[in-house]
């Protein structure tokens, strides 16, 4: 898939997300890399990139005091991990939808553990 469709399915992904979520997405850009750096695999202990299908960079809404003039936090979406773990277009949209919701979640302040263990993001790729 090239990196216009991709970009197309992630738009989607974020707009499945209610307003009343967008509405509190605080200084927050998401982006499309085609996989992760060496440097974020090492960050987070990941020997195998093709499970890591996003990122959350940023301070947490919930650990925000006396935030002002930072750059905004980052959501990647992995296109390359994403592609390699889906069977189908159909399943590139979903999971695409499930990962920028977990990573938004993490934007809240949710934990890994928190995000897994809700019914934000319950699916077969965590």
């Amino acid at each position: 898939m090239d990196h216009n469709e991709f970009e197309k399915i992630v738009v989607e992904g974020i707009q499945a997300i209610p307003e009343k979520f967008l509405e509190k997405l605080d200084n927050v850009d998401i982006v499309i890399e085609e996989g992760p750096t060496r440097e974020q695999l090492e960050k987070l202990k990941i020997r195998n990139n093709d499970h890591l299908l996003g990122l959350y960079e940023g301070v947490p809404k919930t650990e925000r005091w006396n935030y002002a003039q930072v750059l905004p936090d980052k959501i990647t979406i992995f296109k390359n991990s994403i592609e390699k773990i889906a069977n189908s277009e159909k399943e590139i949209k979903e999971i695409v939808r499930d990962t920028v919701w977990h990573e938004i979640a993490h934007h809240f302040g949710m934990s890994e553990k928190q995000v897994r263990d809700s019914k934000i993001r319950k699916n077969k790729y965590n």
